[in-house]
């Protein structure tokens, strides 16, 4: 396909991402980059996990992205009594029959909102693991495929307040983006303060439905990368294992860095950056916006780190200005 061809198709399909934008606007105020990352997810297939303190409306924001998608949605709260069989389901014995009925738990459906997930501990989070991966569930001895779309959608709490739980790293990797939340501006919290307390809640729209985001996924993996952006993105992730290869002097503060997933996801999502912007090509900018939310929570960092008060930000931020842009 022609980039002529190929940028056609994006602007026809873009007009479906201004009208999702407008649908989410009538129930959240500001939080564009929040949106573009929930968008994003969406488009490349990926698990996102939000973090924010509470009353930032991580939980409307991904109502509201979920009702403007023709897809089930289901909100799960997760709470530190929580076991995998009230996420997964469960086998039941019949005393009639004598045989065992298997009862499918609410991770089978289109779209999981997983709130608080780090108020579970480790057993729950580890039974995410196959469904967030391989797209399925296994209950007893039967395995049972999760119907596409399939997306979690992770809200979170700082680990830092009360009765939270570090989420497992095998877990955190498999979240594609991880967008945090801050407090709006004046202006912002002062439309919110005018919506809540005096205006009626607006119904969403459903504008995509499952035929047009596959459409709209296939599109997004025909947008062009250049072969020098392909090994920017290389040195990028390569920048975190291996820092002094780059000359940058920060190999004391990374215990671990990005894995595999880190490349395959940046790629994905850059194309789905230039995709929102209306372009059929990725640019380096696009790469640079991007990376960010897919290194983040990729990036482990040493107690050295810690105590110097080093955060992921600062790291990724030192990789930017040291690796070559093309």
């Amino acid at each position: 396909m022609s980039l002529e061809d190929l940028t056609r198709r994006v602007e026809e399909q873009h007009m479906l991402v201004n009208s999702v934008r407008n649908e989410i606007g009538k129930v959240l105020v500001g939080q564009r980059e929040l949106v573009d990352g929930l968008l994003m997810g969406l488009f490349a297939r990926g698990h996102i996990l939000i973090e924010g303190v509470p009353g930032l409306a991580k939980t409307s924001a991904v109502k509201a992205l979920a009702s403007s998608v023709k897809a089930d949605f289901k909100r799960i709260q997760f709470t530190p009594d929580l076991l995998p069989a009230d996420l997964m389901g469960t086998e039941i014995f019949m005393p009639k029959t004598g045989d065992f009925t298997i009862k499918k738990g609410p991770i089978f459906h289109n779209i999981i909102l997983a709130d608080e997930i780090n108020r579970a501990p480790s057993k729950v989070q580890s039974a995410l693991l196959e469904a967030m991966q391989e797209r399925q569930v296994t209950i007893g001895g039967t395995t049972f495929k999760l119907e596409e779309p399939f997306l979690v959608m992770a809200t979170q709490n700082p680990i830092e307040q009360e009765g939270t739980y570090p989420l497992p790293e095998a877990q955190v990797d498999r979240f594609m983006l991880k967008l945090v939340m801050d407090y709006p501006d004046k202006t912002e919290e002062k439309e919110i303060m005018e919506r809540v307390g005096f205006e009626k809640p607006l119904a969403i729209n459903q504008i995509i439905n499952p035929l047009q985001l596959d459409e709209i996924i296939a599109l997004i993996k025909e947008i062009f990368v250049d072969e020098k952006l392909k090994d920017y993105i290389i040195d990028l992730v390569f920048a975190t294992r291996k820092p002094k290869d780059y000359n940058i002097d920060i190999a004391e503060y990374i215990q671990f860095g990005a894995s595999p997933r880190a490349t395959i996801f940046l790629s994905l999502i850059a194309r789905a950056y230039a995709f929102l912007q209306g372009r059929a090509y990725v640019t380096p900018q696009d790469i640079k916006t991007v990376a960010p939310d897919v290194l983040r929570h990729r990036i482990i960092l040493t107690y050295e780190a810690e105590a110097e008060d080093i955060t992921t930000e600062q790291i990724i931020g030192r990789i930017f200005d040291s690796v070559e842009v093309p």
